[in-house]
């Protein structure tokens, strides 16, 4: 696989990941306390994906928005529990973690064909 092929395949897990770790059940419901623009900062741990991924994401009505993810289920529990999967062609993401009003921390873990990678996030809203 080339450098550019492997970036394009890391960037791609990184961005599934980003979705997965704001993740929120599908129902939509009123307003929840974790609504609005979060700054995702991704941190590769293993694996051969890039050292460190960030971008925005915004949480409205409890449900995830990036223009580039399609895909992706997870829920944030009142308590503020994350978990969620996001799965892309071959490409397949999850992750778990914990959102209070202004920030989150978690694990997230990817793979794309034999690539696999491993890490932590953090997130801050905006």
């Amino acid at each position: 696989m080339t450098h550019s092929m492997q970036r394009t395949v890391r960037n791609s897990i990184l961005a599934l990941i980003a979705a997965i770790c704001l993740g929120v059940a599908p129902s939509a419901e009123a307003r929840s306390r974790f609504d609005g623009t979060w700054d995702l900062a991704f941190v590769t741990q293993r694996g051969p994906c890039d050292p460190t991924y960030n971008f925005t994401v915004d949480v409205t009505n409890g449900i995830v928005s990036h223009p580039n993810i399609l895909t992706f289920r997870g829920r944030v529990a009142m308590s503020g529990a994350v978990q969620a999967s996001v799965k892309v062609g071959a490409r397949y993401a999850s992750g778990a973690g914990r959102l209070t009003e202004l920030s989150g921390h978690g694990l997230w873990t990817g793979r794309s064909g034999e690539s696999r990678c491993s890490g932590s996030w953090t997130a801050q809203r905006n």
